[in-house]
């Protein structure tokens, strides 16, 4: 069975659902995907898949309420018969006494909202998106600064904690430190978190546990944000050559998703959370379509080319 589920409860309490029927066994959500049974209800169920929600929508509930009460009866005994994880009706729709019968004899939850069909599944798809997305733990530190999602990994011990603290004293907001849960949320988006152990608690070598949130308050802290970039730190290598320009892009692959990354070198004298601070608003500035590198390196190019001009007259 796949490792990575939700709970039928979570969802039901997360979208306000109002339950109409639910069995006593607990349901675990395992697909993102979801259905509206239109064709199984007309007899056809090649290719159904059964760990897929069901939405019972206007038009399903008219097609179901033309037919005979023997007819709906068959139809859906044979439609609950697939185990799929539950059925939701949609416009606060009532279930047909038929549908509640096949509900309990195979032990499928009904469940009801207000919401109209279309504003309803997208609310469930992103749920659904987010709460199974594929996901990994990685050692590092994640941080908000002026809006970029920094994931701040490296060797143990190079100053990533460090760095975090200073951040969080000029003003920005720490999401995880030591391990940072990511989740693939969407084919470009990554999200990251903490741990629910060790949320919000921070290591410092010297002084050993603390508290964000109670020593920097609420605003210091934040639950989720989604990673812009990613930050290696390592100790300075002397003879090694580091990027100066900027002119070369280089990306992090994690969970299939290229993320911009920077290489910072750390040595004794540099204020990493200055540095950091330039990197989140260099990074927002590519996004917003300028790249100071190649800025300067356009003008060098014309400026040569002027040169070459002048030389030739």
């Amino acid at each position: 069975m796949n490792d990575i589920f939700v709970t039928l409860d979570k969802m039901i309490k997360e979208l306000r659902l109002e339950s109409v029927h639910s069995p006593a066994c607990e349901t675990k959500i395992v697909s993102s995907e979801v259905n509206r049974p239109g064709l199984p209800i007309a007899g056809f169920f090649n290719y159904f898949d059964n760990e897929r929600i069901q939405i019972f929508g206007m038009v399903e509930n008219t097609f179901l309420s033309e037919m005979t009460s023997n007819e709906r009866s068959g139809c859906l005994d044979k439609l609950f018969s697939q185990k799929f994880p539950a059925a939701i009706l949609t416009r606060g729709a009532d279930a047909f006494p038929e549908m509640l019968d096949a509900a309990i004899k195979h032990e499928i939850p009904i469940l009801k909202t207000e919401e109209t069909s279309s504003r309803f599944l997208s609310a469930l798809i992103a749920f659904l998106n987010v709460e199974l997305a594929p996901r990994i733990t990685r050692h590092g530190g994640l941080i908000e600064v002026y809006g970029e999602g920094m994931l701040i990994i490296g060797e143990s011990g190079v100053g990533k904690s460090e760095t975090a603290i200073e951040l969080l004293k000029r003003g920005h907001r720490l999401i995880a430190d030591d391990a940072v849960e990511i989740k693939r949320v969407s084919s470009k988006a990554l999200v990251g978190s903490a741990p629910n152990i060790i949320r919000h608690f921070m290591e410092i070598r010297g002084i050993g546990i603390v508290d964000v949130q109670k020593i920097f308050g609420m605003g210091a802290v934040k639950q989720t944000e989604k990673i812009d970039m990613v930050i290696h730190l390592e100790a300075w290598k002397d003879g090694k050559q580091y990027d100066r320009l900027g002119l070369i892009n280089e990306y992090t692959n994690i969970l299939g998703i290229d993320i911009p990354s920077l290489t910072i070198p750390v040595k004794p004298g540099r204020n990493l959370a200055v540095i950091f601070e330039v990197a989140a608003m260099n990074n927002r500035q590519k996004k917003m379509g300028y790249n100071a590198a190649e800025e300067l390196n356009n003008r060098l190019l014309e400026q040569m080319s002027k040169s070459l001009e002048a030389e030739e007259t």
